[in-house]
């Protein structure tokens, strides 16, 4: 029997919604990606889609996105410059 990955969509927290603080944000090269999905299955807040796309309302920045992409096709960018 073989397991079935569960990947929910993120969700306003009590504290509403948690991409706020972030200091950096990921920003894909869609002319690099290999749509390898990497990214959307490592990312551990569900903030980018199957297209992906990223959900800044939830993503917190922390940059797996980046570590898990083999083409480097997602970089980090100071939020205040984006």
């Amino acid at each position: 029997m073989s397991a079935k990955l569960a990947i929910s969509k993120p969700k306003t927290g009590a504290s509403g919604n948690t991409g706020s603080w972030r200091t950096f944000k990921p920003v894909v090269d869609m002319d690099k990606c290999n749509k390898c999905g990497n990214c959307y299955r490592f990312c551990p807040d569900g903030a980018i889609d199957t297209e992906f796309n990223i959900d800044y309302d939830f993503c917190k920045g922390c940059g797996i996105c980046v570590e898990v992409c083999p083409k480097g096709a997602i970089i980090m960018v100071r939020e205040d410059s984006a």
